[in-house]
């Protein structure tokens, strides 16, 4: 991977999960009609995520990131981006009041359309065809003719995305984010949760903070951070021709940046050594993250930093740990180690989703709340132990009201999955699972704060 960088050069690497399309010059006519699209985001937004997340890697923050396993051309409506987006605004208050740091927030949102899949091939009844691969891709129906990749979704997706965008900006913003509205952000099935009148409590504390705040002269009016809030979205840059498509020069600085999110990241699946993903985004200012998993040795973590980040610049790099509940302590240690002993400035994020995914007896793939909690306090305890900062989770939620993960305060059963489960790919915490997650955390963030006060004493 040594040598200069282009946004083609990808190109010579081993790509692994990429589709096979039927008709190459389809897809080149897609890709060259995308090169001439606006950017959905701009590089001055990715810097400045950049900048929030350096401050998290210095341990003065949190990230919070979070949405959809992967989003869907049937679900796309105003009120799922709403809800979602509120849900990460009220997990986003309870660490901030909790904890007294501030908050990034990043959406898994307006560009998470492709997965790698375990397998090429679906067999359902003894008939076979191609893994559904996301909808930018290919259709979920179980035909031979909706599995065949098709380049037109790449548009259709480009849309979407754009459209969700403008809404995101427009509830970030645009009023809906001024911590005035704190009590209308309860959705209304939240009352069923047992943490509702925990977040109300939360809510009361917080409004009484700015009618103290006004009486000083301090009110929304003169303090923008009051008004609105900085919301970045993010997906994994799995799908290469399109990446590449929307990868644009800088004209401040004349450095290449992916202008379809904000950050991107690195699958498990495609973090390998001689990964044309790998090579893709190493030449892109954005922010990364980079997925950490039980199969990845810490020699070949830090020789992918230097690739990824050979100027050692903070908030560059965010390492995704997903090990699994029965693997993390085990596993995370000897990474964090090697990254702290090297220098290496990054920011260290649990993903307590992909590790622990179970099959039902009922056939639905689940998680359980208990497993995801788990490995999020086993996170915190490694970093506690190796004196390094927990600084972030990396989750699959959405704000409907679905049965996807069993357990948390709402106590989903196995039996109750079948009610509301809506997910295209993975199991999604609901909303008041979410909420609850947030609760937990904050507590974990302040017996964090707690230590490294005595450490300093």
């Amino acid at each position: 991977m040594n040598g200069t960088w282009n946004p083609q050069s990808w190109t010579a690497s081993e790509a692994r999960h990429l589709p096979s399309y039927p008709d190459a010059a389809a897809l080149a006519k897609v890709t060259d009609t995308l090169t001439t699209f606006p950017p959905l985001v701009f590089a001055g937004e990715a810097r400045a995520l950049k900048a929030d997340l350096a401050d998290v890697a210095a341990g003065k923050g949190f990230l919070l990131q979070g949405g959809d396993c992967a989003e869907s051309f049937a679900e796309f409506h105003p009120n799922n981006i709403r809800d979602t987006f509120r849900v990460l605004l009220q997990m986003a208050v309870v660490l901030t009041f909790a904890s007294k740091q501030p908050v990034v927030k990043v959406g898994r949102m307006a560009g998470q359309f492709a997965k790698p899949r375990s397998s090429p091939v679906e067999v359902i009844d003894g008939v076979e065809l191609p893994s559904y691969l996301g909808d930018n891709i290919n259709g979920i129906e179980f035909t031979s003719e909706a599995r065949i990749p098709d380049p037109q979704r790449l548009l259709q997706a480009y849309s979407q995305s754009a459209a969700t965008l403008n809404l995101l900006r427009a509830f970030s913003t645009g009023g809906y984010a001024n911590l005035r509205q704190v009590h209308q952000w309860t959705l209304d099935f939240m009352g069923r949760s047992p943490w509702a009148a925990r977040f109300e409590e939360v809510s009361n504390r917080i409004g009484e903070a700015l009618d103290f705040m006004a009486a000083c002269g301090i009110d929304p009016q003169t303090v923008p951070q009051l008004q609105g809030t900085s919301f970045y979205t993010s997906h994994e840059a799995l799908h290469l021709p399109y990446e590449q498509a929307m990868t644009r020069q800088d004209s401040l600085t004349g450095d290449w940046y992916d202008t379809s999110a904000h950050m991107l990241w690195i699958g498990d699946r495609t973090r390998f050594e001689g990964s044309a993903h790998v090579e893709f985004l190493r030449g892109v200012g954005n922010p990364l993250g980079f997925k950490c998993g039980p199969s990845l040795a810490p020699d070949e973590l830090l020789r992918q930093l230097d690739v990824l980040n050979p100027g050692r610049e903070a908030g560059r790099i965010t390492l995704i740990a997903r090990f699994g509940d029965d693997k993390i302590e085990s596993g995370l240690p000897a990474l964090v180690r090697a990254v702290k002993r090297e220098g290496h400035p990054v920011v260290w994020s649990s993903d307590p989703m992909h590790g622990n995914v179970i099959k039902a007896n009922s056939g639905y793939k689940t998680r359980p709340f208990d497993r995801i909690l788990n490995e999020v306090r086993s996170f915190f305890a490694v970093h506690r132990a190796e004196g390094t900062h927990a600084g972030g989770v990396h989750i699959e939620m959405t704000g409907q009201d679905v049965t996807e993960c069993v357990g948390g305060a709402v106590a989903i059963s196995h039996d109750a999955l079948a009610d509301r489960y809506h997910t295209h790919c993975d199991p999604r915490l609901n909303a008041a699972q979410s909420i609850e997650l947030a609760f937990l955390l904050a507590d974990m963030l302040n017996a964090e704060a707690v230590d490294r006060a005595q450490r300093a004493a």
